[in-house]
């Protein structure tokens, strides 16, 4: 699908609403770059626990966001992430890095370097980056702002059949419990909080399948 100009698409939203799923999916129909910013903190965070730095201490998380690389590339059909280097595309996804990603996300230095990053990723166009504060902070003049929302039980629901394909052991109600918890401080902290920017278009996905919420958003591409 080819648009006349190259758009700048932001989209947001809480844990488990599709955002990855789905800026991948559109990023891939419009063949533009797919930034997945979620995956930067996650990088960080991964490497905070195996290097044993206190997630309380900013200045030695802040230090780490200086001193690491994170880097996105394309393996056949996948797009994998690379840490320092190494593939690291699997591990940020594991359930640990999910409970204490928030806890390094609102550093104030950690955040800095990492937008400072993504609007140079963005500056030529043509791009689709998720996350939770694309169109508030990161990407406020994107050309096309996209919040996606679903229920707290079916957002619960896709990441724990998630998690069973990766054969991590964790209950329902535990992770239902994770998942208000992360949404608490991420709507909550000083720094960027989640919320829906102003004029984002809101997209409730719970009855929603992949293909039409992706539908829905190329719809609106073509329309501007």
């Amino acid at each position: 699908m080819e648009l006349e100009k190259q758009l700048v698409i932001a989209i947001d939203g809480p844990a488990g609403a599709g955002k990855s799923t789905v800026a991948k999916l559109v990023a891939k129909r419009l063949g533009y770059i797919y930034i997945d910013t979620g995956a930067m903190y996650r990088a960080l965070t991964l490497k905070a626990l195996q290097k044993e730095i206190s997630l309380q201490s900013e200045v030695n998380l802040a230090q780490l966001a200086r001193d690491t690389r994170i880097n996105f590339i394309k393996k056949g059909l996948e797009d994998r992430v690379i840490i320092d280097g190494l593939d690291k595309t699997e591990e940020i996804r594991a359930n640990r890095v999910s409970n204490n990603v928030s806890t390094v996300a609102k550093v104030a230095e950690v955040r800095g370097e990492l937008v400072r990053i993504q609007r140079e990723l963005a500056q030529s166009g043509g791009v689709v980056m998720d996350g939770r504060d694309i169109g508030t902070v990161v990407l406020p003049e994107a050309d096309l702002k996209i919040f996606l929302t679903a229920t707290v039980e079916e957002r619960t629901k896709r990441r724990y059949q998630d998690l069973q394909q990766k054969e991590e052991a964790v209950s329902f109600e535990q992770l239902k419990e994770e998942i208000i918890r992360r949404d608490e401080i991420d709507r909550n902290r000083d720094i960027a909080p989640l919320k829906k920017a102003t004029d984002a278009i809101e997209i409730d996905t719970t009855k929603l399948n992949i293909d039409a919420v992706v539908d829905k958003i190329l719809t609106i591409c073509q329309e501007l």
